[in-house]
Order: C-alpha cells, then structure tokens, then sequence
C-alpha cells in the first residue's frame, strides 16, 4: 500500500484530528488523545469489529498458529509499556498473534497485547476454541493443549534453527548433516504447498514420511554418540523430544510443518519498533493490537491497508452493529 504500517497510526490520528481532537505527541503509538471524547471514540470504535474479527480468527478454524515474544530475537517484540513515562518507569509488555494456517483459504490475524508471557494469556485467548494449534516448545502452551479437543503441532524451523545455530558457532559436522536432511523435507513441503490438504497429504505420506523415519533413526543413532550436556545433545533432544508435534503434519494436510506463517505476521511490529518504543499505556498498547490487527489482516485479504482502515474509520460510527460482519477484513468491499 502507499502507507508503512507504522505511518498507518498516523493517518489514523491525522484523520481524528481533522474532526477536531488534538493528539498528544508525548504518546509515541498515537493511541491516547488529549480530548477524553477522543479518546474514547478511537480506544472503542473498532471493539465490535475485532470481537467478530477475533472470533472469525480464532475459534473457527480447524488449526491456527500462534507466536510469542521468543520466536524472533527477543529485543525486537518486547513492548515497554510506559506506566508514568515522566517519571522514567517502565515495565515490559508482549504480543502475542494468533492466526489462521498457512494454507487457509480465509487468512485474518489477530494480535493480543499482554503484560506477561505466561500461559495464562493463550488460555484466555483461546477459550472456548478446538483444533490444532502450531507452536513452538514453549513451555506456556503445555496447559493450554490439556484442553479436550485440541492438539498441538510443532515448528520444524525452530528444531532446524538449533543445529543452524551450532554450525555458525563451531561448523559442527552433525549440525550440518542434520541441516541438510531437514532441507529434503522442505523440498516436499515447497512442492506440495499449491496442493490441495488431501493431495498434499498424500505427498507427504509418499515422501516425507520416509524422511522423518530416516532422520529419526539417525538423530538417535548420533545422540547415543555426542557427549552428555553438550550444545549438539541439547539440539538433538529438542528435535526427538518434540517428535509427535513434529510429524503431526504428517496425519493432517492442513497443517504446516512451522510456524514460519506467523513469524512473518508478527515482523511489522519489529520494523515499527524504533516508532513504538513507548506505549502511552496499557490501553495505548491494546489498541495499537486491535488496529494491527485489522490492518495486516487486510493485507492478507489483498486490500490496500490505508483504503481500508479509512473507510472502516468512516463507517464505524454509523454502521449498524447487526451488520458489522460486513467491515471485517475477509468481506469488506469498499463504499461507492
């Protein structure tokens, strides 16, 4: 679009003052107005759109995928959350995202901000929802997959990025044949990604599978071989530890063999970083998750962003709640 995601918050404010509110330039995500009216018109305005945003994101689908604040370098999605930016306190804040698989016909993203990264906030989140849910071995999500109804499935790229990591520290010889086997099963999954779930599972049965029994035989012969404790041991056990995740794309042609889908989600928040270093407050952060939200959503939908957003933001006020599906990323057509 013609707008950077960041420059989104502005025209959204630009757009706010030009109906008379003043923005107070001291909250850098542009989400706390000077005027109260103001700033209780854009902190609720998009509410009833992301309830049913959220909800078409999150507990229909079969699987989604989930991140949080550990999965990129942790310095670019930790949040500081400003309690009294003049007086110097901070605290930290995360995002979380949550979204639709990869090979979801219907793609929508939506992005939970936090004031902690325990498992409490995806067990919120996520209430009320079944399915698979792809994630790392983050230890959070242990209680959220006791849930009847649902099963987790693991990322490949974080169980790769633990033998990459060792090959550009020590050129490990392990590490680089571990590499290269788990490149043979990407190879499939390039090939089968423009395939139907049926069809891509049968590839997948044919020869991935193949694949994984073959890496599994040798991941165990080599850790009967490595010393104890050492950095390749750990590396190994990540991988063997989380088997059953691991292959779960295996038995589902729906599901990816990574999270890779929604680590590029949560990368406009890293590039936005320098421009949101500070969020007025907890609200502050919490709009910045609902407008992103909608806004990448968008993009995943195929629409310009800016267009978007300021048709929505002309609407919102006049649009009669029983039709608010009609906003929603995935069935928005632009007014005239």
């Amino acid at each position: 679009g013609r707008e950077s995601d960041h420059s989104l918050y502005d025209a959204a404010i630009a757009s706010m003052e030009a109906d008379g509110g003043a923005y107070n330039q001291s909250d850098a995500t542009g989400f706390i107005l000077a005027t109260e009216a103001h700033r209780i018109r854009l902190a609720h305005l998009f509410d009833p759109l992301l309830a049913v945003h959220t909800s078409n994101v999150e507990p229909l689908p079969h699987q989604i995928t989930a991140v949080y604040e550990s999965m990129l370098p942790r310095q670019l999605l930790r949040y500081v959350l400003a309690d009294d930016p003049g007086a110097g306190k901070t605290r930290r804040a995360y995002v979380w995202a949550y979204a639709r698989g990869g090979f979801d016909a219907q793609p929508g993203v939506a992005y939970d901000f936090c004031v902690g990264r325990g498992a409490k906030y995806p067990t919120t989140f996520l209430h009320g929802w079944a399915g698979t849910l792809v994630r790392d071995e983050f230890k959070g999500y242990d209680s959220v997959l006791k849930q009847d109804g649902r099963t987790g499935a693991g990322c490949l790229a974080h169980a790769r990025r633990k033998f990459d990591e060792l090959i550009k520290v020590n050129q490990s010889p392990v590490a680089q044949q571990a590499v290269q086997r788990i490149a043979l099963i990407y190879r499939v999954e390039r090939e089968a990604a423009a395939l139907t779930a049926q069809e891509r599972l049968a590839m997948r049965q044919a020869r991935s599978k193949p694949l994984w029994e073959e890496l599994h035989l040798w991941l165990s012969l080599e850790r009967s071989r490595v010393p104890e404790g050492s950095a390749i041991a750990r590396a190994i056990d990540y991988s063997l530890n989380a088997w059953r995740p691991l292959t779960a794309h295996l038995h589902d042609g729906r599901v990816p063999v990574d999270n890779n889908h929604i680590e590029n989600l949560m990368r406009p928040w890293a590039m936005g970083r320098k421009a949101w270093l500070f969020a007025g407050s907890e609200l502050a952060g919490q709009r910045a998750a609902v407008v992103m939200s909608l806004v990448q959503s968008a993009k995943l939908n195929g629409h310009d962003p800016w267009a978007y957003l300021k048709d929505v933001l002309t609407r919102l006020p006049t649009h009669l709640n029983s039709r608010i599906d009609e906003l929603l990323p995935h069935l928005w057509q632009p007014q005239g």
